[in-house]
């Protein structure tokens, strides 16, 4: 598989990943072109030729920042494996991209899904009804092998795997405090057990018939 990187060119990834920092540092409609072009030293023509309008250039951070994500999830869909794997190593694949790439999804939480803000991404939506189809592809699946209850509302099944991690990493200091978790280090590992452990629970106690 191609790396996302590859849809972008040297000084299109600079400009990306700055505009990523200041998004996420100041907000978006705080940022401005001439900011981006000053904090990457290059011309602000060059920004606009490259990405025509902040709003475009906010959709193609986005799609750097999920493209991987997307591809992992749809080849996921179609392996040979059960059903029930599958959602297993779907929820470490969420969490451990999203965790690496915790700037964008902090712009995408307060800056496009905020009320206050009436910016709109096509692309986001885009992206994220691929993801719904490739789930409910292993869903379906298991409900076919009779694994999976029938009564499953599929579209949710997404944000709660991800408003689970969400608002554990919001909620760093008191969950850091709760669970001993003294160190960055300590807290990241526990994401990576844990979190991840309890998430597979839950969503399995919502797609397993009970005994």
């Amino acid at each position: 598989m191609a790396s996302v990187a590859n849809d972008f060119n040297e000084k299109q990834l600079e400009i990306l990943q700055v505009a990523e920092t200041l998004f996420a540092e100041n907000g978006f409609e705080r940022t401005s072109i001439r900011t981006i072009a000053k904090e990457a030293k290059i011309n602000i023509a060059m920004v606009s030729y490259y990405f025509g309008s902040k709003e475009k250039l906010l959709e193609a951070l986005v799609f750097y920042r999920t493209k991987d994500l997307r591809f992992e999830i749809e080849n996921l869909s179609i392996e040979e494996l059960e059903p029930m794997e599958k959602i297993n190593r779907l929820i470490p694949l969420y969490i451990n991209r999203i965790n690496c790439n915790k700037g964008i999804y902090r712009i995408l939480h307060y800056e496009i899904t905020g009320s206050k803000n009436d910016l709109k991404l096509q692309i986001l939506d885009d992206i994220r009804l691929k993801n719904l189809t490739a789930i409910t592809a292993i869903i379906e699946e298991g409900q076919r092998k009779g694994i999976f209850r029938k009564d499953i509302i599929i579209p949710l099944i997404t944000p709660t795997i991800l408003g689970t991690f969400f608002h554990f990493y919001m909620n760093k200091h008191y969950f850091q405090n709760l669970l001993d978790l003294k160190t960055e280090i300590a807290f990241e590992e526990y994401i990576k057990t844990n979190l991840i452990q309890h998430i597979q629970q839950t969503i399995k106690s919502l797609l397993i018939y009970e005994n």
